[in-house]
């Protein structure tokens, strides 16, 4: 190879974020001129409540594709949709920002370091196990707000962004997408496969240990290599930005009595994020609200001025602006599919050849193929509703049982949030952490085949031994 070729290949730059959502965006709206649209026939049932899909009545539908001129407008639209989720990733930023200037994080995750240098072999797996079990019953969208503190804690003990973003997303990743209690997923699908509600129970605990296992076992690999040498951080220049956050001395801040009062704060603030919506079914607004409350809260305590709370806040918030545009632009792709009315015509092409896929991989062509409607459908609730209805009747003539059925749609629309540049929950941890998409894909993109093809395996298994109870 010569030089020429060397210095061309260096330099190459992986394209700006927002240009590869535009691409992503635009090739949505040309499938909708090359994809027939077409509808499924709904139905309310009456039972649940709930519209469900008629799986035996599908039809063809006057094409609406959507004109690329348009483009700007959906992307506007998108904004309006997630306005929620942008205003919680700007909220996030500024509150954090408030705390940060106050030195408590700096103090705390100092000490916290000191305990426990060179124990990333107990510390992350019991950040990573308490997401994963909290996320059994809930949205892992709820823990955005735990990403900058898991981000100071693991740069406190030589680690990097990517670490600590980690620890809690892809816990909280497993806990959701294996599917044990989740009443938004599992609970939906099972309905509709008219299977008793969460049986089936063992395999789905099983899963989640295997997969919690393996992903430990992958970012204890990866934190102990960027300790040992931080140029292999993935977002090695994002960590010389940062590296002020920490003491560069290695030695402790002083703990003030101040900061238990702040760290109370945020204590407080975090236990009612998690109770409110447990109990009391808290969204995104609410979310947003309580973090507004531990701006203020936090910063009298510390002993800020009303006017110095607003300064830091505001500089918090302008960091996260390039998220939060990024989060409000990829929910374009979705609103583009469904005016295009193609959604269900993937869905019936899909199911119609899964029929035509060999017996011992049948469950691990439904995990592929509800990967590929979840780049469509990102809802978990909204593709239960969509597609189970037509794989049910699907597995039922293949000789594939229902619960198989199920976990393949688990795997399938859970895992993939983590790698889809239009998934709310990875774009919203990203933005608050500030970590680039294309970073987390140099680090996600060889764990996310290793969870596809353990997925895969978990599914063959299902299959063979006729996973039920039927």
């Amino acid at each position: 190879m010569s030089k020429a070729e060397i210095n061309t290949k260096k330099s190459f730059k992986f394209p700006h974020a927002y240009v590869i959502i535009m691409i992503l965006i635009i090739f949505a709206v040309a499938l909708t001129w090359l994809i027939p649209a077409g509808e499924f026939e709904r139905i309310k049932d009456e039972a649940t409540g709930k519209t469900i899909v008629v799986a035996d009545k599908f039809s063809r539908i006057e094409n609406t594709p959507v004109s690329f001129l348009d483009i700007p407008k959906k992307i506007v639209e998108s904004f309006n949709n997630s306005s929620d989720i942008m205003f919680l990733v700007l909220i996030v930023g500024g509150a954090f920002q408030v705390i940060i200037a106050t030195g408590m994080f700096q103090a705390m995750t100092g000490r916290i370091a000191q305990i426990l240098a060179g124990k990333e072999n107990i510390f992350i797996p019991a950040i990573m196990s308490i997401f994963a079990f909290t996320c059994m019953t809930q949205g892992v969208n709820t823990f955005i707000g735990f990403a900058p503190i898991g981000v100071m804690i693991a740069r406190s003990m030589g680690y990097d962004a990517i670490v600590g973003v980690g620890m809690i997303m892809l816990g909280g990743a497993i806990g959701f997408s294996t599917g044990t209690f989740n009443p938004y997923t599992t609970g939906i699908a099972q309905a509709i496969a008219e299977l008793p509600m969460f049986s089936g129970l063992g395999l789905r605990v099983v899963s989640l240990i295997v997969f919690l296992i393996i992903t430990n076992i992958y970012l204890i690999k990866y934190a102990k290599k960027v300790k040992a040498n931080p140029e292999l951080s993935v977002v090695y220049e994002l960590e010389q930005e940062e590296k002020n956050m920490v003491s560069s001395t290695g030695s402790v801040a002083k703990i003030e009595p101040r900061h238990y009062a702040v760290l109370i704060v945020v204590f407080a603030c975090f236990a009612l994020l998690v109770y409110g919506g447990a109990r009391w079914e808290w969204d995104l607004n609410d979310n947003a609200a309580l973090f507004i409350w531990m701006a203020i809260l936090g910063g009298l305590a510390y002993g800020f001025s009303p006017s110095r709370i607003s300064k830091e806040f505001v500089k918090g918030a302008q960091k996260l602006v390039f998220g939060a545009i990024i989060v409000g632009m990829a929910r374009t792709i979705s609103i583009v599919l469904s005016d295009g009315k193609i959604l269900d015509t993937v869905v019936f092409y899909m199911a119609k050849a899964l029929g035509m896929v060999p017996v011992a991989l049948q469950g691990p062509a439904m995990f592929l193929m509800h990967i590929i409607i979840n780049c469509f459908i990102v809802s978990g609730s909204g593709q239960a509703t969509v597609t189970m209805p037509i794989m049910i009747p699907v597995a039922d003539i293949i000789g594939m049982s229902r619960q198989t059925a199920v976990l393949a749609f688990n795997f399938g629309d859970g895992l993939c949030n983590y790698i889809l540049p239009h998934s709310s929950a990875l774009m919203g941890f990203l933005a608050a952490a500030n970590i680039p998409y294309d970073k987390w894909m140099r680090f996600m993109g060889k764990l996310f085949v290793i969870w596809f093809f353990t997925g895969s395996a978990i599914l063959l298994l299902a299959h063979m031994i006729g996973y039920g109870p039927f």
